[in-house]
């Protein structure tokens, strides 16, 4: 196993954030059954002391679970030198086969952290807690995440080894590679190309009305869910291929790197940002006919549908600095 204080950092906040989601989830058991806001017992007096600091724990773990992903993907970044055949972070993660379900979990773990903290902001705007089973639910599904992920970062750490030889993204991200990568990177780039354009369109379409009306929060929801999707084909089919000026490098590793001005970090912040805002926009608008929320709520779907939009306004502009600014282009 490799040692240094970003691995360190990594096992152990991983070990402690998966160690706080338990008790969390534990907590959230007691209070989907026993939850009873009308009932005076010190059982629920219990509860009620509880999840005030589950929430305060909770939000400190998630923020930091998101920020382990960067913090991952930097690691991995840096790492590469010492594994023979690996150019960036993509090799790295190709040492064992851990890496990629890794990161593939991670960026789920995000996703649902970034989610729940929005649902226990909408929850907290109630005096009771209309959203607290929902939210504890969610919270089992989060936590199974980050067990998983803790496990498979472990055994990838574990497993790293220098003298390793691995493959260089230009194998594992091109066209012929037998891999979901592939099959990616082998995609027509027109049709590819409309199909994220479109998908940003409907989003900045969705976000406007549900701005101006007030309506049409679960479909900006679905919408941001697809351009979420979409983008993340499209940075590896025809963004990456922009900026590398290069028509057979697909590589979202890369980007990463301070030959691309780091442009992969505020790429991905973007990314992360709209889709995460925009999928909770989306799901609050399930609760916004319960009584103690249909007036707050309105106004928390608004100010996540601005970031949301602002988001992926941001993402759709450094996807196409490339394609405008750019000399290369593609047939």
């Amino acid at each position: 196993m490799i040692v240094s204080p970003a691995i360190i950092a990594l096992l152990g906040g991983g070990l402690l954030v998966v160690g706080f989601a338990i008790y969390a989830a534990m907590t959230g058991l007691r209070i989907v059954h026993c939850w009873d806001l009308a009932s005076g017992s010190a059982l629920q007096l219990d509860l009620e002391r509880r999840t005030y600091l589950v929430s305060t724990i909770l939000t400190v773990v998630m923020l930091f679970e998101i920020f382990s992903l960067f913090l991952f993907v930097y690691t991995a970044d840096h790492l590469h030198p010492l594994f023979a055949g690996a150019m960036c972070a993509a090799g790295t993660l190709n040492v064992n086969g851990y890496g990629y379900p890794l990161l593939v979990v991670k960026i789920f773990s995000v996703l649902g952290c970034g989610i729940w903290l929005i649902v226990n902001q909408a929850d907290n705007q109630a005096e009771d807690y209309p959203l607290i089973r929902f939210k504890y639910r969610l919270l089992f599904a989060v936590t199974a995440l980050l067990a998983v992920g803790a496990l498979l970062q472990t055994l990838y750490f574990k497993g790293l080894a220098a003298n390793v030889i691995t493959s260089c993204c230009g194998t594992l991200f091109s066209a012929g590679a037998d891999n979901l990568a592939g099959e990616i990177a082998a995609l027509p780039f027109g049709t590819t190309r409309l199909l994220f354009f479109l998908a940003a369109a409907l989003h900045v379409r969705t976000a406007l009305h549900l701005l101006v009306t007030g309506r049409g929060g679960r479909l900006f929801g679905w919408f941001s869910a697809a351009y979420f999707a979409a983008a993340l084909v499209a940075v590896i089919s025809f963004i990456s291929v922009y900026y590398y000026e290069l028509p057979t490098h697909h590589c979202p590793f890369d980007l990463l790197q301070g030959g691309y001005h780091f442009i992969g970090y505020p790429l991905y912040a973007t990314l992360f940002t709209f889709g995460i805002t925009g999928m909770a926009a989306g799901l609050l608008d399930r609760f916004t006919a319960l009584p103690s929320l249909a007036r707050r709520l309105p106004a928390l779907q608004r100010r996540y549908a601005w970031i949301s939009l602002t988001g992926g306004l941001l993402f759709l502009g450094l996807a196409l600095y490339p394609m405008i600014f750019g000399d290369f282009r593609l047939s």
